[in-house]
């Protein structure tokens, strides 16, 4: 058996893919789990952002929401929601953090409604907020899911925030900034990412001791598997222990399992 859960897991992969010196925009719970665990390893120098306007704070517990006052801890700036969504405007955000109830082949995500009634919906989930915004201009989107065929479907029911959209040059025909897009869904599963030609969905590595079978199982839609496929290495025992005492030790995120 392992000595991490599947959670530890997908914090610990997302926070690979997260460079020195860059910028994120994160909200709360495992993706902000995951910036925490990069700045405190390989990513010393990653510049957090929040919604609410806290810019690069060094956490020293973790946050209960974007306006936490740990936000602000030691930052650069505490400034507001717009100069945020400005910052993202101008180009300068390279990654965001983004989830919702249905992601389809192309990346978009519905976090609106289930079911295809906007009116009488059969669930009415909380809405945007700013994913929208986040996903259209940050360069790259990270998604932090579980995952099951409820949430990886064929279609979404509601495109709250875009992904590839259609597919290969939606998002420009749309408006959006070229070279933006969805990266990287890190699934408790799997690692995913993006065909470039295609814009479609595609398996990139499994996770120990899954299958490809089972990844295909729970998925609504049919995936591209990229050649090679690669196996997600294991946390490394340093970074769980930062995650455990660090980062979470309360295990309000890595609690879950």
């Amino acid at each position: 058996m392992p000595d991490y859960t599947r959670m530890e897991l997908m914090i610990c992969s997302a926070a690979r893919w997260l460079e020195d010196g860059a910028m994120v925009v994160v909200g709360t719970g495992a993706p902000c789990a995951a910036a925490m665990l990069a700045q405190k390893t390989t990513a010393p120098n990653l510049t957090l952002l929040f919604e609410a306007g806290g810019v690069g704070p060094l956490l020293p517990r973790m946050p209960i929401s974007v306006g936490d006052s740990r936000t602000f801890y030691r930052g650069l700036m505490a400034t507001s929601m717009a100069d945020i969504m400005e910052t993202c405007q101008r180009g300068m955000v390279e990654y965001t953090f983004l989830g919702g109830a249905q992601i389809d082949r192309f990346g978009n995500l519905n976090s609106t409604q289930i079911g295809d009634d906007y009116q009488h919906p059969k669930v009415r989930l909380p809405g945007s907020g700013g994913a929208n915004d986040l996903a259209s201009f940050c360069w790259r989107v990270l998604v932090l899911t579980p995952h099951d065929k409820r949430r990886f479907v064929e279609c979404c029911d509601f495109v709250t925030t875009p992904g590839y959209l259609t597919g290969p040059g939606a998002r420009e025909d749309a408006g959006l900034p070229p070279g933006t897009g969805p990266y990287k869904v890190i699934t408790d599963l799997a690692v995913l990412g993006f065909d470039d030609a295609t814009k479609r969905m595609q398996v990139e590595s499994l996770h120990p001791g899954i299958t490809l079978q089972e990844v295909r199982d729970r998925t609504g839609f049919e995936l591209l598997v990229r050649d090679p496929l690669e196996s997600t290495p294991a946390p490394d025992p340093t970074a769980l222990e930062i995650l455990r005492n660090e980062v979470d030790p309360q295990r309000y995120i890595i609690g879950r399992g």
